[in-house]
């Protein structure tokens, strides 16, 4: 096989959360041979954490079909934003939001993050809920404390907690609950500063960003100064939720961020002595009405899971633990959606604007 023939073969695959082939992508940089290995570079739209194995399979399909030995290497297109002040090291800021509290958004948001670090990419979670932070808890850090120490500039900046990869900073670590109570305007502004201003996160390809309920002063603030690469609305099905989901919506349009859709927690309930039944204790499709209403995806139905509760309240979420494997492949295939729907924006961003369906 020429390098021409093999390039056409490869220019021949599609990608999926595209629906575009290697050829209209431009997606292969080089093909050399070396006797008989092929040396080949792909390049494709970030974020490439899900993609990347079922495209290296793919290419070394076709190279062992004709008798080739593969060396493959993906590269991430990635557009930097040159006005970012904070976070310069990461990549994709994925804020996880709610209009309201008791929605299940912060132990959405650590399972997120958890799913990405397990499969493979390097990811930070940040939780700036001041006046209830979750992420301690469910990560087993409730008595965990931020560390500071000095750069090679002089700055005192503090660094991470650390759980199996994921990278964890939260208002929890840095507040007591009686200081929690009191804090107000610039005091509250200074705190949240701290969160990504001082913190010495490193290079990462996600973080996700647990934003605390509402679409209050607070919740604007900071989607107006983080640079925000999209947002994942969290919502339950009945209708008293879908009117803060709205309310939240329109908040992220106001400071032009991305929707990736809503999430659907608590979606029904099934017994364990009759997994085929479900209950739906707060309403049916819900999250699916407003995704249609709003034009934004459905990225997942999640339902009550007895193990999931059990396993965020003993400190080791069931996408780290691996409990309920039926929960953590849900979980799983919303954080697979996600990535899907961020990667549509940034090829439409790279592309001046391509509307790419959803």
């Amino acid at each position: 096989m020429t390098e021409n023939e093999l390039l056409d073969k490869i220019n021949s695959l599609t990608d999926n959360d595209l629906n575009l082939t290697f050829e209209q992508l431009q997606a292969v940089k080089n093909i050399k041979f070396t006797g008989n290995k092929a040396h080949i570079t792909l390049e494709l739209v970030g974020p490439i954490t899900v993609i990347e194995n079922s495209i290296t399979k793919q290419v070394e399909e076709i190279c062992q079909a004709a008798g080739i030995e593969a060396s493959i290497e993906i590269t991430e297109i990635y557009q930097e934003d040159k006005n970012r002040q904070f976070l310069k090291g990461v990549k994709h800021i994925i804020a996880v939001a709610s209009g309201k509290g008791g929605v299940g958004k912060s132990a959405l948001a650590g399972n997120i993050a958890a799913t990405l670090t397990k499969m493979g990419a390097k990811v930070g979670l940040l939780d700036a809920d001041v006046y209830g932070p979750s992420q301690p808890t469910m990560f087993g850090l409730k008595d965990a404390h931020l560390e500071a120490e000095t750069d090679g500039h002089g700055r005192t900046v503090a660094v991470p907690i650390e759980k199996e990869g994921l990278k964890i900073a939260s208002m929890g670590f840095v507040l007591n609950k009686d200081e929690a109570a009191i804090l107000r305007g610039p005091m509250l502004a200074s705190y949240f500063s701290l969160l990504f201003e001082q913190i010495e996160w490193g290079e990462l390809d996600f973080m996700v960003f647990d934003l605390p309920p509402g679409t209050g002063d607070i919740q604007l603030t900071l989607v107006q100064k983080i640079p925000l690469s999209g947002a994942v609305i969290v919502t339950t099905p009945q209708e008293i939720a879908l009117a803060d989901v709205r309310r939240s919506i329109a908040m992220f349009k106001k400071v032009n961020v991305d929707i990736l859709g809503v999430l659907e927690n608590m979606s029904y309930f099934s017994p364990e002595d009759n997994p085929e039944k479900k209950y739906y204790i707060f309403g049916k499709d819900g999250g699916k009405i407003i995704a249609y209403e709003e034009n934004v995806q459905l990225l997942g139905q999640i339902p009550l899971d007895i193990e999931m509760r059990e396993a965020n309240d003993s400190g080791n979420p069931v996408a780290m633990s691996g409990r309920s494997p039926q929960q953590v492949e849900r979980i799983k295939n919303a954080t697979i959606n996600i990535i899907s729907e961020l990667r549509k924006r940034n090829y439409g961003k790279l592309n001046n604007s391509v509307e790419i369906s959803i």
